[in-house]
């Protein structure tokens, strides 16, 4: 008898013995958790394996999507969402276990109740992968979903995270959990949804208990066994109850769950999938297989979505990081319909589902929902204030009174905001090239403060906003440096994120700033090799960058550089793209043209990259001391002798190779000098004119340009070139046409990335001669003689500065 019934607690014990295993496994990782942070990242780095940090990815942070249903999750940090949600790194058992068919969740019998067995006999709570324990504990805790409680309307499509369930005693809930164990097989579905509603009421701070009680994961197996005999009422119900229960959202069982919610979502109203894709956000939990269905579904029920359903499909979509094309145009156009009855944490709400959905507007669309949110931007929270300004950075669209309204609120409010409020805030700005003192100054004083708090993302980000909007160290003393050290103290953490890395160097190169040691990091083989691996991330040309700025910025260095096959293999890549692109636009190849016809032939003009690095091309002109063009390239200068021979033959040149001597006559006509040296160039008596008037409405010329006959005859007779002579000085000019994109908006200040490249271009011995856009535009409406005109002023004037 004894032996009969050991083969009949067999099953059981062994079952008992794997999960006492798992909860051992479970307690032993446990520690690493809760030790120091920063000593864990160390941990971590030096003991991840070589193969592994290779081919890690990170571009889904769980720390700011997913937010356990706890006492944390009702207030937390302000997220940085800003990059495509992409599976994280999960241990291997655990991506084992996710390849089992959502499919099979119809078909589950008794004869799977080995393949369960295997399923919860491992920990349902299993050790925290690597990029949830590397995280920064948040500096100002705010509430991403404030927006449910403009309006009483969303309590049926969403969970309200403030109202957690009245706790029961834990008597109560083991009372329940021994019910489980006695009726075992015999419990209804009924009875199912019923236990996990009474363990929903589990006090917070012991909910790890139940979900690692073997009779909790016997509840769950059976859930799993009668899935398809519950009612849609009681799916949700028991969806709720994980919430509350916390579960892992990467737990198999809730892969199930999906599937069997997609299969029933025809049977489903639209307030029943709105709160069930709100159930999932609360679980934390990626369900594109849902989400899918919901966004077809969602044409059915178009004439139903009120207000509160607009925003929460919006917020839905922005978690979800996707919104179908074929529903941008509907939601549009019910977003417009609601768009005056919206609250101010609601236009936020609508904004950072749209930023993170990565869903375009039309233009007349987001000007009306910015000019919403300009309207209430004073009783709009910081994160709803961020929001507004995610989304314009997304769209590219500077809304005037918006940002003339950050003037006022971001200085009023930054003592107060956190670190990833004020990263978006200066972010927004370098994107919309939009400098403001006041704004800048407000971050500045604030940052140092929170540096503990920063991640490094946020360091490289705000390193990489305040370069581009040139904001040199003088305005603070403290800013750069404590940001410089913090990077300095998280060296190990760039093995897992290199683009960080080289957008803080590049942001502080633009401000002159060059930390020796992470430069000879960030060009290291080693960190060069990780960087290259990034499969998400071309960080080739960011390498490049850096290692040009190095070549030029400092020319003893003698810590590591790219190799050359890697140079050239960029400059290619660069090369290739500047030729299908900037070399095609109208204002470049009218330069060229007119430049050549000046001058005398291509022979005197290349259009190259003179700084491949910059990645960016510029008309390269090179002139004697006497002012006279010389052939840019050695290749053309044995051409060019031969045709000047020909033509001093000829006493001229053809019409395609007229040249113009750049004498001082010359530029006395074309600029109105009295004193400069050499006889005046006589006027004839009767002489015509043709008066280039300045533009009034773009303020693009100074004064305007009296064309003489005898300066028009002068620019426009055929010359002979001389090659210069070998002793004298060769002048060299970059001769660039500006964008409207290269200087700050409604100002001369140029972006980091152009002031850099004219600091550098002086380094390497150029003179910069810059073809402002609005003139050069302006210019281009204009006869031939009166642009070679405007062109030999520059270059005139080039040569006296």
């Amino acid at each position: 008898m004894a032996a009969c019934v050991l083969c009949r607690l067999r099953p059981r014990l062994r079952y008992l013995a794997g999960l006492r295993k798992g909860f051992a496994h479970h307690v032993i990782g446990k520690p690493d958790i809760e030790t120091d942070e920063q000593d864990t990242r160390v941990y971590a780095l030096q003991h991840l394996d070589a193969s592994l940090i290779g081919s890690y990815r990170v571009h889904y942070s769980p720390s700011s999507y997913h937010h356990p249903v706890g006492k944390s999750a009702l207030s937390h940090s302000q997220s940085d969402d800003d990059e495509p949600c992409l599976p994280a790194l999960a241990p291997s058992f655990w991506q084992q276990r996710n390849r089992y068919s959502v499919s099979s969740s119809r078909h589950l019998s008794s004869s799977k109740n080995t393949l369960l067995d295997l399923a919860f006999n491992r920990s349902s709570e299993p050790k925290t992968p690597l990029h949830q324990r590397i995280h920064v504990s948040p500096d100002v805790k705010v509430d991403a979903r404030a927006f449910h409680k403009c309006r009483p309307d969303y309590s049926s499509i969403t969970l309200d995270l403030s109202q957690r369930p009245s706790s029961i005693e834990w008597e109560q809930v083991m009372q329940v959990l021994q019910k489980v164990a006695v009726l075992r097989g015999s419990m209804k579905p009924s009875d199912i949804c019923q236990f996990f509603v009474e363990l929903s009421h589990t006090d917070s701070d012991k909910v790890s208990l139940v979900r690692t009680d073997q009779r909790f994961n016997m509840l769950l197996r059976y859930s799993v066994e009668n899935l398809r005999l519950f009612s849609l009422l009681e799916l949700l119900d028991v969806l709720s109850s994980f919430a509350w229960l916390e579960m892992p959202h990467n737990h198999t069982v809730l892969g199930l769950y999906e599937g069997e919610l997609s299969c029933r979502a025809n049977e489903m109203t639209l307030d029943q999938l709105l709160f069930a894709a709100d159930l999932w956000r609360c679980i934390g939990r990626k369900v594109p297989q849902f989400l899918k269905t919901l966004y077809d579904l969602v044409h059915l029920h178009l004439g139903q979505v009120a207000l509160p359903e607009v925003v929460q499909l919006l917020y839905i979509m922005g978690e979800g990081r996707q919104c179908p094309k074929v529903l941008i145009q509907p939601m549009e156009q019910l977003l417009m319909r609601h768009l005056e009855h919206l609250e101010p944490e609601e236009v936020g709400a609508v904004c950072l589902g749209l930023f993170k959905s990565q869903t375009s507007l039309s233009e007349a669309a987001v000007n009306r929902l910015v000019d919403k949110a300009h309207s209430l931007v004073g009783d709009m929270s910081d994160l709803a204030m961020a929001n507004v300004l995610k989304y314009l950075r997304f769209s590219y669209l500077l809304h005037r009174a918006w940002m003339e309204a950050m003037t006022y609120e971001v200085p009023r409010r930054a003592s107060g905001m956190g670190v990833q409020g004020l990263m978006h805030v200066a972010l927004a700005c370098s994107a919309l090239h939009y400098r403001n003192e006041r704004i800048l100054v407000a971050i500045a004083e604030r940052i140092p403060s929170l540096v503990p708090h920063c991640r490094v993302k946020d360091l490289c980000k705000l390193l990489w906003a305040f370069g581009t909007l040139g904001f040199l160290p003088a305005q603070n003393s403290s800013f750069y440096p404590s940001l410089i050290e913090a990077l300095r103290q998280r060296k190990a953490e760039f093995v897992r994120y290199p683009q960080h890395l080289l957008t803080g160097l590049l942001g502080l190169a633009f401000v002159s700033q060059f930390p020796e040691d992470l430069i000879e990091l960030a060009l290291s083989p080693d960190f060069v090799r990780i960087a290259l691996k990034s499969t998400q991330l071309d960080l080739k040309k960011d390498l490049y960058t850096l290692d040009g700025v190095v070549g030029l910025e400092f020319p003893r260095w003698t810590g590591p550089r790219l190799n050359s096959k890697l140079r050239e293999e960029v400059k290619q890549m660069l090369w290739e793209f500047i030729q299908s692109d900037v070399c095609q636009k109208i204002e470049v190849k009218e330069a060229e043209a007119t430049l050549q016809e000046l001058l005398g032939g291509d022979q005197f003009v290349c259009k190259r990259m003179i700084l491949p690095h910059m990645r960016s091309i510029d008309l390269e002109v090179h002139l004697d001391a006497t002012g006279q063009p010389v052939p840019v390239n050695a290749e053309s200068q044995t051409e060019v002798q031969s045709s000047s021979s020909k033509c001093a033959s000829k006493q001229s040149w053809g019409r395609t190779n007229v040249g113009v001597n750049v004498t001082d006559d010359l530029i006395a006509q074309l600029t109105n000098a009295k004193n400069l040296p050499g006889p005046p160039v006589p006027s004839p008596e009767v002489q015509t004119r043709s008066v280039v008037e300045p533009d009034e409405e773009e303020k693009l010329l100074s004064a305007g340009l009296d064309l003489t006959s005898s300066i028009t005859e002068t620019i426009t007779t055929p010359s002979i070139h001389r090659s210069a002579p070998q002793d004298c000085a060769i002048v060299k000019l970059a001769i660039q046409v500006s964008s409207r994109n290269h200087y700050c908006y409604h100002s001369q200040q140029l972006l980091g990335l152009y002031a850099m490249k004219r600091r550098q271009l002086k380094l390497a011995g150029y003179k910069v001669v810059e073809l402002c856009y609005h003139e050069w535009i302006s210019m281009l409406r204009k006869s031939r003689t009166e642009k070679m005109a405007y062109l030999h002023c520059k270059l005139y004037n080039s040569l006296e500065a």
